[in-house]
């Protein structure tokens, strides 16, 4: 029987999904539990287990040629352990060890689930056909991953990409990474939302204070609200604008709930753009939001797990002249 199947994992703070993904990208077979991310480190593997022991029970398990990861990071694929920031019950944890009890003899892909997201726009999404690109979720936190010479990029541990934590701001605000002024510590949703209280914005009679009630604000137009928004699209656009001049990138993609803002984040972020993103090689560049929504992460787990094991059928190909 054919092998032209990839068993995806995309493992979070909240949830651990699964699925089986063909080569054109469709999720054949789906599979789901909720993280016990505040449990011990053995209860949580217990329900990423039980996620591959219900897709293997499938029918379609025996086409199954490799497995792919795409995991809440820090993680590191060269040893396959991760350390998941909102899954405090693992440090450390030895994951692709884990799977591989469930998996026997199939290859096993790690990577960070920004770069995950970047495989699956790269595939399917809004960087298809480019050569380079950098792909990044604002959310909780900021997380990314790049595209290189018509490949994913991870880097030797999974976590290449991770613009994060580029600090923007060399004063700023101690980030919980450790570094100061990072993007993340400005730009990620929480941070918007403190931000537009300590200016004081004040949410509705529903008391809703998250990003997106900031959002909704600006859209509004609340000054205070706007002000945040433009605050972090100026980071963005800084952190964009450095990866762009070291590694000419042609687009960035962006998604993740923030981006959900509109143009609320993305007409400040390119206003900043022109600002920061000067030289002759890089003023072309593009800012598109994220096509995939939420099932970026088992596809592109799928599309990295199918470019490190050089399975034929799947992803979107090298380009011309590009490592192979």
């Amino acid at each position: 029987m054919a092998r032209d199947l990839i068993a995806a994992l995309d493992i979070g703070g909240t949830k651990i999904a699964g699925a089986l993904v063909d080569g054109g990208g469709k999720l054949v077979v789906r599979a789901r539990r909720a993280t016990p991310a505040q449990a011990g480190g053995p209860a949580v593997m217990a329900e990423v287990s039980a996620v591959l022991a219900e897709l293997a029970a499938t029918a379609h398990w025996s086409r199954v040629a490799a497995v792919g990861i795409g995991s809440a990071g820090p993680v590191d694929a060269s040893v396959g352990t991760v350390n998941p920031v909102n899954i405090p019950g693992w440090r450390d944890f030895p994951l692709v060890a884990g799977v591989r009890e469930t998996t026997g003899e199939l290859p096993v892909t790690l990577v960070g689930d920004g770069p995950a997201m970047t495989a699956a726009e790269h595939w399917q999404g809004a960087a298809r056909g480019r050569a380079s690109a950098l792909c990044m979720v604002v959310s909780t936190g900021v997380g990314g991953g790049l595209v290189l010479n018509g490949r994913l990029h991870p880097g030797p541990t999974g976590n290449a990409g991770h613009i994060g934590h580029i600090s923007v701001d060399l004063d700023g605000d101690l980030c919980p990474c450790g570094g100061r002024g990072c993007v993340e510590r400005i730009a990620s949703g929480p941070n918007i939302a403190r931000r537009a209280l300590s200016g004081g914005w004040r949410p509705g009679p529903d008391g809703d204070t998250s990003a997106a009630a900031v959002a909704a604000a600006a859209h509004a137009g609340d000054p205070v609200a706007r002000s945040s928004f433009d605050r972090a699209a100026q980071a963005l656009a800084a952190g964009i604008a450095a990866t762009a001049a070291l590694v000419e990138i042609e687009v960035a993609v962006i998604g993740g709930g923030v981006a959900g803002a509109g143009d609320v984040l993305f007409a400040p972020l390119r206003r900043a753009l022109r600002d920061y993103a000067t030289l002759s090689f890089v003023t072309g560049l593009e800012v598109v939001p994220a096509q995939m929504g939420t099932d970026a992460g088992l596809v592109g787990a799928a599309a990295a797990a199918a470019q490190e094991q050089r399975l034929e059928g799947f992803g979107p190909q090298a380009t011309p002249g590009s490592p192979g």
